[in-house]
């Protein structure tokens, strides 16, 4: 049995792994050290290899950004940023057609500029967002899908924890890819806002109880209005963040570590100044940050140990040339990638898919001339539209779960987000075909 036979058993003995419900990470692991095992018959070369991974993989002063953009996040969200930002959207929409969803868009947009995880936003702007949509005669399943759609604007706008994980694995600027991730974000943003207006006039019902009555509260102009500085003092928080954090990050003063650093420091002042943080709220911030930052790293101390397997079994050279031998050009190859992406978003969540694809397909990619740049905000999108696909669509879920609603079911949310996917995959297909799209501000 040849090497790269091997290889591809391992691969798909790993995704067997991960589906029969084995953490990613303990895949990874076992998956690689017993690859190089085989491939070379010496075990202590497995544990020599395990060894130096498991010191160098992280042992970078870059790694320090995702502790810190974690804990920036979680800063933000104790500190009702969220909730201040969807009020000042929704004084500003209300005129508006599906101005709630619209509002409910932008504020995604602006937290997701400060956070960088779907989750968070989803899971703040279900107990923001929905029951002030719902009170205003949209319908509940609808509202969650707006939510759960709009919540995925956080792994593309930067800085997105995604982006860094991308930047990681394929040896890329995490500052190109935050820069690159803008336009195709603000597409993505710009797209939805577009669909939940066009939705609301073809199919009303579609988005509200009574469209009649909706359309007249929404034109009455007695209706109380928030106070200009007021507006000012809900918006300057977030505002200040994103200034000092993509402003010095953008401008080259900062580094993307030191960009995490400072928006941490910002976050903590925010939530002092606002006393949304005690002793307990404190503990649990600083617990949670610890949590995810490890498992973040621990991920990609095995997706690195699995990736010298890859090398050392000959894989991604071999399927490069499988690749160039079936006739597919770089724009072939970037859509049968995201096929791929798509059908494993069904199955995987987001830092799995991109743990067990990046390592293959990003050599592949650079071989064929594909800008990895280009090619990480590709997959970045396509792992996003796995956020919304059942069965597994993690955002749906969190929604779900944390709406706490028995009059709305899963299904109905996933139904409720079809129009997103629909335009993320017109996003998708705009940036694969026009790479100035990721690339022009680089």
């Amino acid at each position: 049995m040849t090497t790269l036979t091997i290889g591809f058993l391992l691969i798909g003995a790993l995704v067997l792994l991960v589906l029969l419900g084995m953490q990613i990470a303990y895949a990874l692991f076992g998956v690689a050290f017993v690859g190089i095992w085989i491939i070379r018959n010496n075990i202590d070369l497995s544990f020599r290899m395990l060894e130096l991974t498991a010191y160098s993989g992280i042992a970078d002063y870059l790694f320090a950004t995702i502790p810190l953009f974690v804990l920036m996040g979680l800063l933000v969200s104790v500190s009702n940023v969220g909730r201040d930002t969807f009020e000042v959207a929704e004084e500003l929409l209300r005129r508006m057609i599906c101005g709630l969803g619209v509002a409910t868009v932008a504020a995604n947009t602006i937290f997701a500029a400060v956070t960088g995880v779907s989750i968070a936003s989803a899971a703040v702007f279900t107990r923001v967002a929905v029951p002030e949509m719902t009170r205003h005669g949209y319908r509940p399943a609808f509202s969650a899908g707006t939510v759960a759609g709009s919540s995925v604007l956080g792994m593309l706008i930067p800085p997105s924890l995604l982006l860094i994980i991308y930047g990681v694995l394929a040896e890329v600027s995490i500052g190109g890819m935050f820069i690159a991730g803008i336009l195709p974000g603000l597409m993505l943003a710009g797209g939805f806002v577009a669909m939940l207006v066009t939705v609301t006039i073809l199919f009303p019902r579609f988005v509200l109880i009574d469209p009649d009555a909706t359309r007249k509260r929404r034109q009455d102009a007695d209706a109380k209005r928030m106070p200009l500085g007021r507006m000012i003092a809900k918006l300057v928080p977030i505002v200040l963040l994103v200034v000092l954090v993509l402003g010095g990050l953008y401008s080259g003063y900062f580094t993307p570590t030191e960009a995490g650093g400072i928006g941490a420091f910002g976050a903590l002042l925010v939530a002092l100044s606002r006393r949304s943080l005690d002793r307990h709220k404190l503990w649990q911030v600083m617990k949670q940050t610890g949590v995810i930052s490890v498992s973040i790293l621990l991920l990609l101390i095995a997706a690195s140990f699995y990736s010298r397997m890859l090398a050392i079994a000959g894989l991604p050279n071999a399927i490069a040339g499988l690749v160039t031998d079936a006739g597919f050009g770089p724009m072939g190859f970037l859509f049968f990638c995201s096929a791929i992406i798509l059908l494993m978003g069904m199955i995987l969540d987001s830092t799995s898919i991109l743990l067990i694809m990046v390592p293959i397909a990003a050599p592949i990619a650079q071989g064929l001339g594909i800008d990895l740049t280009h090619f990480g905000i590709i997959v970045v999108l396509a792992v996003e539209i796995g956020l919304l696909t059942p069965p597994f669509g993690l955002s749906v879920f969190t929604v779900h779960n944390t709406l706490n609603d028995p009059g709305v079911s899963v299904e109905q949310i996933f139904a409720a987000t079809l129009p997103f996917i629909a335009v993320m995959l017109a996003v998708l297909v705009v940036v694969a075909l026009v790479p100035a799209t990721a690339t022009v501000f680089l």
